[in-house]
């Protein structure tokens, strides 16, 4: 399983890295394996408002449909708009090309509560 140490976890498998002050999420590595092929990701508009822990889209898979969650509050100000036509890039690069929106935070100290990646690996074990 990858846990990259340089992000952020929540206990609900999704990834958040820091960018000159914005969010970047996605599901983990652990996440995408569980799931199985994704084959459609519902994410939000741009402008949306979400709140921690709070809903921020849906990504379906050959098994299930999985609601992901947002890890921290804030603005979406950027979504992965390419997963529309290529859903399957969550299962091939869920650190990369499969990451799902950017936020703007509205209080980026709400990254402290989220798990780093031994914490992660420690809860997934």
């Amino acid at each position: 399983m990858n846990v990259p140490d340089d992000l952020r976890y929540t206990s609900d498998h999704e990834w958040a890295a820091t960018e000159g002050g914005r969010v970047r999420v996605g599901i983990t590595d652990f996440a995408q394996d569980a799931l199985g092929d994704v084959v459609f990701v519902q994410l939000p508009d741009t402008g949306t408002t979400l709140e921690k822990g709070g809903p921020l889209g849906e990504v379906e898979s050959t098994k299930s449909v999985s609601q992901i969650y947002a890890p921290v509050s804030g603005t979406v100000v950027e979504v992965n708009t390419g997963l529309a036509d290529a859903p399957e890039q969550v299962n091939a690069e869920p650190y990369g090309s499969g990451w799902l929106v950017v936020i703007e935070p509205s209080d980026l100290s709400q990254l402290d509560g989220l798990l780093d990646a031994a914490g992660y690996r420690a809860a997934t074990a």
